[in-house]
């Protein structure tokens, strides 16, 4: 399991952009985001997903073990072990290679792919971790880009839904509740994590999952949203 310092990475990012003499929005743009989520990565409000940590590393030029470490590992001896550990791996590998290629693959592993949406107005990060047995999800930096909203609204609220033989099945509702705020606002802090989804992949491709924010206004007048939810690849 990879263990992420988010203050460390958002510092990490912040010194590559730095160092490559652009602003947020240059930035943003050369990695197809928008300069509000790299501005919640400079400032560990939020971390990207492994998927954008490696397009970071290509794109600049950067060790990738040095960009989830948030901090470059410069200790000989540190790598003299590493050096050693790699090479009995390879070993252990070369050993055992021809064994693993004749078994077909456990059905328990986790294969991971990214959530995104179809929608203009929302920018969503998120991921799917599925087997046979179950879907978790993982979603956060939900990013409104649609037109100006300065509204300062009496309460929203986020719930993430599935359409299913058109029947709508709440799933989960975000961590976060907050009143007398505004729409950007409140997707900062944003996040929904479903440990045990139930359905499979393939239920889970078939079927139409959405996220839903509802803000009420002081007159007690509702502004509903409605995310379509896609994989970035099918299963």
């Amino acid at each position: 399991m990879i263990i992420m310092e988010q203050d460390k990475i958002g510092q990490f990012i912040k010194n590559i952009r730095i160092k490559n003499n652009l602003t947020q929005q240059a930035f943003a743009k050369k990695l197809g985001v928008t300069y509000q989520a790299v501005s919640k990565w400079e400032n560990s409000k939020s971390i990207p997903d492994i998927e954008m940590l490696k397009l970071i590393s290509v794109n600049f030029n950067v060790n990738f073990d040095d960009l989830i470490n948030g901090e470059k590992k410069n200790n000989s001896r540190q790598y003299k072990f590493f050096l050693i550990i790699a090479t009995v791996l390879i070993i252990f590998l070369f050993l055992t290679f021809a064994l693993v290629c004749f078994y077909p693959k456990n059905d328990r592993d986790f294969e991971f792919k990214t959530i995104s949406t179809t929608c203009k107005d929302f920018t969503i990060n998120g991921s799917a971790a599925y087997n046979h047995d179950k879907t978790s999800i993982y979603i956060s930096n939900v990013i409104y880009c649609g037109k100006e909203n300065n509204s300062v609204y009496k309460k929203i609220e986020c719930s993430l839904y599935e359409k299913y033989d058109n029947i709508n099945k709440l799933v989960s509702k975000c961590d976060h509740e907050e009143e007398n705020v505004t729409l950007e606002n409140f997707l900062e802090d944003v996040q929904i994590n479903v440990d045990n989804y139930s359905a499979t992949c393939k239920k889970f491709k078939d079927s139409y999952l959405y996220l839903e924010i509802k803000a009420t206004d002081v007159d007690g007048l509702n502004t509903t949203y409605q995310i379509p939810l896609t994989l970035k690849e099918n299963c």
